[in-house]
């Protein structure tokens, strides 16, 4: 009998596990562009922000931080990223607001600092290199 109960506690515990809609879809990802790209010139400077179309799921927003690094982060939404919503620039590029759900993500980790998300959006590799620019996954 013990058996049986543990058998049906690990089964409902395994079939219960998050909901299959919740996740960014993991989608290819795979640009590159000289820092002297008009695109991306807003990374030549501490702080600075741009937004990539056509890559990722709902486009791409890199970000230099203030200490020199970079991060990369898919434009897509954490919160229902079912919908596919962008993610747009605040003033003074510290933020990113989801204008479907109001939710905001700091740019430095990606995390939500604004309900109702509370995941962060999918951060992506980026290595800055011989004054290229590489994003990947």
């Amino acid at each position: 009998m013990r058996k049986i109960i543990l058998l049906l506690a690990v089964s409902l515990t395994f079939f219960s596990c998050g909901k299959g809609g919740d996740a960014i879809p993991d989608v290819a990802v795979n640009f590159s562009a000289a820092l002297t790209d008009p695109r991306i010139s807003a990374l030549n400077v501490p702080g600075g922000a741009v937004l990539i179309s056509g890559y990722g799921v709902a486009g791409l927003i890199l970000y230099r931080e203030a200490d020199g690094s970079y991060a990369a982060y898919d434009r897509c939404s954490s919160y229902l990223p079912q919908n596919h919503c962008a993610v747009t620039l605040d003033p003074g590029n510290f933020t990113c607001t989801d204008p479907c759900s109001g939710s905001k993500f700091s740019l430095i980790d990606g995390t939500p600092v604004k309900a109702p998300a509370t995941k962060a959006l999918r951060s992506y590799n980026i290595v800055v290199s011989n004054f290229e620019v590489y994003v990947t996954n």
